[in-house]
């Protein structure tokens, strides 16, 4: 099972790290990927949320052993390829651990693609914590942000691999659960010691906003968060969370011509109000099962450039606009640096 490789010490563990600050000046201003730190023009052509790997079994059985790192690369690396074919350069690699994180995996599939795969730290909360470790779940503020700093300035388990951003979820509530809100400040001390960006997968609008009134009593700007999966919400609610200055990921589309068509008007709309700089785009895909056939259907990563960057092109963004969306702003929201607020 995957279990956290130091338990022991993470228990036991005291918040003077967090007081010591980044100690990793030198990654300030980079992207860590999973084959160490490059600079912000190396990243180029990204998608920002995207998985090559997802176990549904829960935090108590899933592990390595679910997998066969082989099968997997056979399975994936064209799937990479292609996408390195359309001139994409980077994916950033969003399952956390006990979710099917496998640093190893994606090490090696990046050294094999040519792309700079970034991955991440954190617990995923949502679908009511089956994905966190019920020993896990009662850790404090403090032990799980320890846990976090020490992998980043450590690296995950024995790989040396490092995560680039943290990766949490919280459920889709009106409010934050105790343990929710406990993992959102964990994430914000963690990043005012580290630099990593905060990703989260996000419930109901209400939440959005109880998550930016805790960053800002944690002193963590709202430009150091990612609302992801902001793709069903009305085009208000977004405009009014960017305008707070978070980062609006419109992810998880698929081939569905009325989802293409709401996001669309809704990246338009945040054009339209002066938002663009804030905006995130991808797809959501790969998706790997461990214990279907075949590793169950896997969801292609071209929907982005084959069908949503044309129908916002017609919709009357400029090449400009569209290579700030697929490499601008993927390298700033992404970015080691810590961004706090008074």
């Amino acid at each position: 099972m995957i279990r956290i490789w130091s338990v022991v010490w993470a228990l036991g563990a005291t918040s003077f790290l967090v007081s010591l600050g980044c100690s990793k000046s030198v990654d300030k201003g980079k992207i860590l990927t999973v084959q160490g730190p490059i600079t912000l023009d190396q990243l180029g052509k990204t998608l920002s949320h995207e998985h090559v790997l997802v176990d549904f079994i829960g935090a108590e059985e899933s592990g390595y052993h679910r997998w066969d790192r082989d099968v997997v690369v056979e399975t994936m690396l064209p799937r990479l390829q292609e996408l390195r074919t359309l001139g994409y350069q980077s994916l950033f690699e969003c399952t956390p651990a006990f979710l099917g994180r496998d640093p190893r995996l994606l090490r090696r599939l990046s050294e094999l693609s040519g792309l700079h795969l970034v991955t991440n730290t954190g617990y995923y909360g949502a679908r009511q914590n089956k994905f966190i470790p019920s020993e896990v779940q009662n850790w404090s503020i403090e032990q799980l942000s320890d846990m976090w700093i020490r992998e980043f300035r450590e690296g995950i388990e024995d790989t040396g691999v490092r995560p680039g951003f943290m990766k949490i979820g919280v459920d889709r509530e009106e409010t934050l659960s105790p343990l929710h809100e406990k993992l959102v400040r964990a994430a914000c001390r963690a990043h005012l010691a580290t630099g990593m960006t905060i990703a989260s997968h996000t419930g109901a609008t209400p939440v959005v906003f109880e998550i930016e009134r805790v960053l800002k009593s944690e002193g963590v700007d709202p430009e150091a968060f990612i609302w992801v999966h902001a793709t069903r919400d009305l085009p208000d609610n977004l405009i009014r969370a960017a305008r707070s200055g978070m980062w609006i990921s419109i992810d998880n589309l698929r081939d569905n011509a009325n989802l293409l068509r709401a996001n669309v008007e809704r990246v338009v709309a945040l054009k339209e109000a002066g938002l663009l700089d804030r905006v995130l785009v991808s797809q959501d895909a790969g998706w790997y099962r461990p214990g279907e056939e075949d590793g169950g259907k896997k969801a292609p990563y071209t929907f982005v450039e084959n069908a949503l960057l044309p129908a916002l092109e017609k919709a009357g963004l400029s090449d400009d606009d569209l290579t700030q969306l697929m490499v601008t702003n993927p390298a700033r929201a992404y970015r080691i640096e810590v961004r706090s607020s008074p």
